[in-house]
């Protein structure tokens, strides 16, 4: 708790607003809102994140997309039961290529997760097939062993996060 209001006042004075809010696809496709420390500025357009323009992170944003802290608010998703703490990130709404390919591999039946196998091996968003390939795998073998270590390689940095296009 210390340290969410540490980024949450550090975040204040970097931007004016360290809470971002956005609509989500979650289970059996129904809307939520999701939950991140905002790391970009306040004017940055709502689309995937590799298709946002690096000047838009800000320099508190960089630290928390690099030490994966912007999603620690995400816990209250979790805690509400919209997200697991594991499973294929949840995709925005107009992603309508990510979201069919997601259809055909029933992962709506499951809940989005803050991490997964395409977080901690460096696949983002910007290739609907190989993402939902991944996560379709991943869902397919979760164990609980596989599923604390997806936990445990986020909180070591393990990934690269969702990329920002260059």
């Amino acid at each position: 708790m210390p340290l969410m209001v540490l980024i949450f006042l550090i975040g204040y004075f970097d931007n004016g607003s360290p809470i971002f809010i956005q609509k989500r696809v979650g289970r059996h496709e129904v809307p939520f809102k999701l939950f991140k420390f905002r790391s970009m500025h306040i004017s940055t357009a709502s689309c995937p994140t590799h298709l946002v323009d690096p000047t838009s992170v800000t320099r508190f944003g960089k630290l928390l997309r690099n030490t994966k802290m912007d999603e620690i608010p995400q816990l209250w998703n979790v805690l509400i039961g919209d997200m697991s703490f594991v499973g294929p990130r949840p995709c925005l709404l107009d992603q309508s290529q990510l979201i069919e390919e997601r259809r055909t591999r029933n992962l709506f039946d499951i809940r989005p997760g803050i991490t997964g196998l395409a977080q901690t091996s460096g696949v983002d968003m910007s290739d609907p097939v190989t993402l939902s390939l991944v996560d379709h795998n991943m869902v397919k073998s979760l164990n609980l062993k596989s599923y604390l270590m997806f936990i445990l390689k986020t909180i070591l940095g393990k990934g690269s996060g969702d990329r920002v296009k260059n």
